[in-house]
C-alpha cells in the first residue's frame, strides 16, 4: 500500500524495522510469533528495551515524558511493532490511564506515575465491569463512602484483564447513589498491594487465566488519589474508553496474521495443488485485504486528528468493530486453513518449550486456543453492539 510516506518517515520505518530485528529477544520473538503464552517478564522485559528510544508513549506530551510523534511516525511504529512480532504493549497504563493522569490529574498524581508507568515499573488493570454492569457501565454499584481523608471502598469488578499482575487499578465507584447513575460516580486510583483485595481468576474458553473478579472490602484509598472531581468520574470515563476503544483495532498485528495465513496456506495441500491457489478461499483472502486497508486508512485519519489535539471521537467505535471483526475472521481461516489438526485443543502447546510430539505442523497446535481467545475482541471495551449504538446516535443522529 502506498501511503507516499516522506524521506524522513521512510528513515523512521528503516530505523524502527532495525531495532526491532537486533533489539527484540529471540525467545520473545518466538513466543509471539507462535502464539505462546506470555508472561508479565517478557512484557516488562521489552517495555524497558522500548523505553528509552521514546517509543512506549509516542502519543504522549514530552514534558510528561512521551516523544509526540507525528500521526504518520505513530502509525509506522505501530506497523512495524505488528511486523516484528513484538509483544502487544500494556494499554492499561500507557493508553488509557496514563492519559487521563495527565490530562486531569494533579501535579502530585502526574509527578508519582506517570514515570513508573513509562519506566514499566508499575501495571494497571480496569476496573470498570461489575457482575450486574457490563455494557450498562453507568450503573456500577462499588461504592466510595469518604471516611476524613480517605474512602471506603466495597465492591466487585469482574473481566479484569490481568489483575493477578497489576500493582494498581483505576476503578470507578459510586460515590452519590441518590443521583442519576452517570452524576454519581468518581474516579479512584487503587494500590492493588492493601488488605481487603482479593483477586480471583475466571477459567477461559481457551484454558487461560488472564482475566479475574476483583473483590473489594473496606478498602481505602487516599482521597489525593481521586482523579479530578468528585461525582464526575465519568466524564474521565469516557475520555479513556476512547483511547481503549482506538487501540483495539492492532490494524499491524493483523496484518501480520494476514502474512501468516498467507505463508500457512502456501503450504498446505488442496487437491492437486496448495490452498493459496484455491479460488474460494483466495476470495477470502482478498476480502480480508481489502477490509484491513480500509481500516487501516480510518485508523490514519484518526491519528491525524488525535495528533492535532482532538479527542478520539465516534470513529474510535468504527475502529473498535471492524478491527475486531477482522481479527475473529483471520482467526478463523487459520483454523480453516490446518484442517482438522487444528481441532484437538492441548493447553499445554501454548507454554513455551513444551515437549510434546506436535499433533501435525508444527503451528497447528496454538490455534484453536487463538481462535477460542479471539472471541472475546468483540465483547470487551464495550461490545461491538453497543458500539454500533454509539455511531447510529453520534454520526447517524438517530
Amino acid at each position: 500500500m502506498d501511503l507516499n510516506f516522506s524521506d524522513k518517515d521512510l528513515a523512521f520505518q528503516h530505523e524502527v524495522r532495525t531495532f526491532i530485528e537486533r533489539e527484540l529477544p529471540d525467545d520473545i520473538r518466538e513466543k509471539v510469533a507462535n502464539g505462546y503464552r506470555l508472561g508479565r517478564e517478557d512484557y516488562v522485559r521489552w517495555q524497558k528495551i522500548l523505553g528509552p528510544k521514546g517509543w512506549l508513549a509516542p502519543h504522549w506530551p514530552k514534558e510528561y515524558g512521551g516523544s509526540e510523534l507525528p500521526a504518520v511516525q505513530r502509525y509506522i511504529l505501530g506497523e512495524e511493532l505488528g511486523r516484528g512480532h513484538t509483544p502487544r504493549l500494556i494499554a492499561f497504563g500507557l493508553r488509557m490511564v496514563g492519559p487521563v493522569i495527565y490530562t486531569f490529574g494533579t501535579a502530585a498524581q502526574k509527578e508519582k506515575y506517570l514515570p513508573r508507568i513509562l519506566n514499566s515499573e508499575d501495571f494497571w488493570c480496569q476496573g470498570y465491569s461489575e457482575p450486574g454492569s457490563g455494557s450498562d457501565l453507568a450503573s456500577l454499584q462499588t461504592r466510595a463512602v469518604l471516611k476524613g481523608d480517605h474512602y471506603v471502598i466495597n465492591g466487585t469488578k469482574t473481566w479484569t484483564t490481568m489483575a493477578q499482575h497489576a500493582d494498581h487499578m483505576f476503578c470507578l465507584t459510586r460515590t452519590d447513589p441518590d443521583v442519576k447513575f452517570q452524576e454519581g460516580i468518581s474516579f479512584m486510583l487503587i494500590d492493588m498491594d492493601q488488605p481487603g483485595i482479593e483477586v480471583r481468576p475466571i477459567r477461559t474458553i481457551d484454558g487461560s487465566a488472564e482475566i479475574n473478579t476483583v473483590y473489594l472490602t473496606d478498602v481505602k484509598v487516599p482521597v489525593e488519589d481521586r482523579i479530578g472531581e468528585e461525582n464526575k468520574g465519568w466524564t474521565y470515563a469516557k475520555f479513556l474508553l476512547g483511547h481503549e476503544r482506538s487501540g483495539i483495532a492492532r490494524v499491524g498485528a493483523s496484518k501480520a496474521q494476514l502474512r501468516k495465513l498467507r505463508d500457512i496456506a502456501a503450504k498446505e495441500r488442496a487437491g492437486d495443488g496448495y490452498l493459496i491457489d484455491d479460488p474460494d478461499f483466495s476470495r477470502e483472502i482478498a476480502q480480508l485485504e481489502i477490509d484491513l486497508s480500509a481500516l487501516e486508512y480510518t485508523e490514519l485519519r484518526s491519528l491525524t486528528g488525535t495528533a492535532e489535539g482532538e479527542a478520539p471521537g465516534p470513529e474510535a467505535s468504527l475502529l473498535k468493530i471492524r478491527g475486531t471483526e477482522i481479527q475473529q475472521r483471520l482467526s478463523e481461516l487459520l483454523m480453516q486453513t490446518i484442517g482438522y489438526y487444528a481441532m484437538p485443543y492441548i493447553p499445554e502447546s501454548l507454554e513455551y518449550g513444551w515437549n510434546e510430539e506436535p499433533v501435525g505442523p508444527e503451528y497447528a497446535a496454538p490455534l484453536a486456543a487463538t481462535y477460542f481467545n479471539m472471541r472475546k475482541t468483540s465483547i470487551y471495551g464495550g461490545t461491538n453492539e453497543i458500539q454500533r449504538n454509539i455511531i447510529a446516535k453520534m454520526v447517524l443522529g438517530l
